[in-house]
């Protein structure tokens, strides 16, 4: 087992000092959105210095045999910290099949992989869940229409035939829901004045704790931070969920999401494929939203974990890339880690752990993080808060 270290992914929408609380540092003015521990090539973690995608391909023994069988010379997850301050834009991410059609795609009509207008820089889907480290909000898959269109007409803002809403109720099924976010991403005068009205009408309800109550609070929330754009209109389609410390969510490939606020810790497929879908500046792909996304009503999954042992809990495994286990020791009961055949990422969060094996003992406290090669068993004592990732295999 070696010491870990991640890398920061600044972006606008992250908060200031979450994630530097997590990890025992300063914070330094810059919204820290994103900690990754992985070997993505996009922003590798390192191990002793060397990037962990080098590492690996140096020694891909430490991946473990079922894992190589299975994803080759790739360490097959990603781990992150994850803390919103405000709303990320709507979003969705491919099964294997399209990313790798559309990575495919790209490259051979030369989109640079830096190119803003790239869609999918790599070949991999993205499946993830979120687990809340904090309260947590999210806007996640789509509402049934008939009751998303009665809590727009409960604005008293919209004639009986809304051009735009008006397919909610006027088509069936994905039908319906596809022809109409999709119309909500026109940026044109009418639409824009249709979201003003929305937000106008939505301010008269924002104390009720009623489910308009709710609505209205979102659309005056993602008006504050993306004024008048007319893709609150598509935002709007979406349940809201609230997570309480400890709750996780599932996103599988082609769900539309929007992480609205807090901070929680991600794991998923080693990709960084994302297709926009509104709310945001950058480029929205709008034929790979097409065939990406899902246009069926949604419920959305909400799951804890399961305790497999004293200290030692365990999300539903919903991808063969990754599975998150939920560390919780006091002084009192040692935990010999899981997935002892495949390579693990330890990363603790709060208090202090001890790590011992055959290969020698190491402490670590919160917001550091160990890589653990396949064959080596670790037991971890202390009083400490973490998670562990490995192959979902």
């Amino acid at each position: 087992m070696k010491r870990l270290t991640g890398t920061v992914r600044t972006y606008s929408w992250g908060s200031y000092d979450a994630i530097p609380d997590i990890l025992g540092k300063e914070a330094d003015g810059n919204p820290w959105a994103e900690y990754w521990l992985g070997a993505h090539e996009t922003s590798p973690s390192t191990l002793e210095g060397i990037p962990l995608n080098d590492y690996i391909y140096a020694h891909p023994e430490e991946l473990g045999d079922r894992s190589q069988n299975v994803f080759g010379n790739r360490l097959p997850f990603l781990l992150k910290i994850l803390s919103a301050r405000h709303p990320l834009s709507l979003q969705a991410h491919p099964d294997a099949a399209m990313a790798r059609a559309g990575f495919l795609r790209e490259n051979e009509v030369g989109v640079d992989v830096d190119d803003p207008h790239r869609t999918f820089v790599d070949d991999w889907p993205k499946p993830e869940i979120l687990v809340a480290l904090a309260d947590f909000d999210v806007l996640c898959g789509f509402r049934d229409p008939h009751e998303t269109r009665q809590l727009f007409d409960g604005l008293d803002v919209l004639t009986p035939t809304d051009p735009v809403l008006g397919p909610l109720t006027e088509r069936s099924g994905s039908a319906a829901l596809a022809e109409t976010f999709l119309d909500c991403l026109a940026g044109d005068d009418m639409r824009c004045q249709l979201v003003t009205e929305v937000v106008s009408g939505a301010v008269n309800h924002v104390k009720e704790d009623t489910p308009l109550g709710e609505f209205c609070r979102t659309a005056v929330e993602l008006d504050e931070y993306f004024p008048g754009d007319p893709s609150i209109l598509a935002a709007l389609m979406l349940n809201r969920v609230h997570l309480e410390p400890g709750q996780a969510l599932s996103v599988p490939p082609g769900l539309m999401h929007s992480y609205l606020s807090g901070t929680g810790i991600e794991i998923m497929a080693d990709s960084n494929n994302v297709v926009r879908g509104g709310l945001t500046s950058k480029h929205i792909d709008v034929d790979s939203l097409v065939h990406i996304v899902s246009f069926q009503t949604q419920e959305p999954r909400v799951m804890t974990s399961q305790e497999v042992g004293p200290g030692l809990r365990v999300f539903p495994s919903t991808s063969e890339q990754f599975r998150l286990w939920e560390l919780d020791l006091d002084t009192t009961d040692p935990v010999i880690l899981p997935a002892s055949d495949l390579a693990r990422i330890l990363l603790i969060t709060g208090g202090y752990a001890v790590c011992s094996s055959s290969q020698g003992t190491e402490e670590i406290t919160h917001g550091q993080a160990m890589w653990i090669p396949a064959g080596e068993q670790v037991q971890v004592d202390g009083n400490c808060d973490g998670f562990i990732a490995a192959a979902g295999l």
